[in-house]
């Protein structure tokens, strides 16, 4: 199994997720093997997320040769892929690999930096745009965004998703780099989404940025810096 648990998250440590990791993490990777590194590791993790995620059933299967049992994936047809524009993008490239027949939402939610973080270190968010499909009690929901810095713009996003939804079977807050206090943030204010993330990093700075982190994703995979 390559998903530990790490207090109140959960790492993806498989080998190809730790090497792309630090392929996004170097200063000298440009804007295409940027992005393109971001759908890789949303791939690995969408795998990763059906190995340890999902279950499996035994079905017969009739071979040309001869009846023989196999496993298949139960699920597949019930995940809910939620996109956090617009770093998110690439990063649900990838994980739509993993799951072809997902339904996807998507909210446009950004964070205030010009106000700065508060004494609570909570950023102001902006929700601008809210498309989501049904969500169902069968469901698996994965709201992906690769950075859950102080956790303030996933906590708007999962308000925004619970509001108007019953409880999904699994809740999965999906990212490829993650800081303690946004961890807590969000494990406080909804103690049974199920965080998972590539890396927990040291600390953030005082802009709120995750340090060693991999800089404003959207910006290195969008060229918009």
């Amino acid at each position: 199994m390559t998903i530990e648990r790490r207090g109140d998250a959960s790492l993806v440590t498989h080998a190809l997720a730790k090497d792309e990791l630090s392929k996004l993490r170097d200063v000298e990777t440009e804007q295409v093997a940027f992005r393109k590194g971001l759908v890789r590791l949303g791939r690995i993790c969408g795998y990763e997320i059906i190995d340890g995620r999902l279950e499996t059933e035994y079905v017969e299967i009739q071979t040309p040769m001869t009846t023989t049992m196999g496993e298949r994936v139960n699920g597949l047809d019930d995940v809910v892929i939620v996109n956090v524009l617009r770093a998110a993008t690439p990063f649900v490239e990838g994980l739509l690999k993993a799951f072809p027949r997902a339904r996807q939402g998507v909210i446009s939610a950004s964070r205030d930096e010009s106000a700065g973080m508060n004494d609570d270190g909570e950023f102001p968010i902006s929700v601008d745009y809210v498309k989501l499909p049904e969500i169902r009690p069968e469901d698996t929901v994965i709201v992906a965004d690769p950075m859950l810095a102080t956790g303030s713009t996933m906590t708007k996003v999962v308000e925004h998703i619970t509001d108007e939804s019953p409880d999904p079977e699994q809740f999965i807050v999906l990212s490829a780099v993650a800081a303690p206090p946004g961890i807590v943030r969000v494990s406080e204010a909804f103690p049974d989404v199920d965080l998972l993330t590539v890396a927990i990093d040291d600390e953030l700075d005082e802009d709120g940025f995750i340090v060693p982190g991999l800089g404003d994703a959207g910006d290195r995979a969008f060229r918009t810096d």
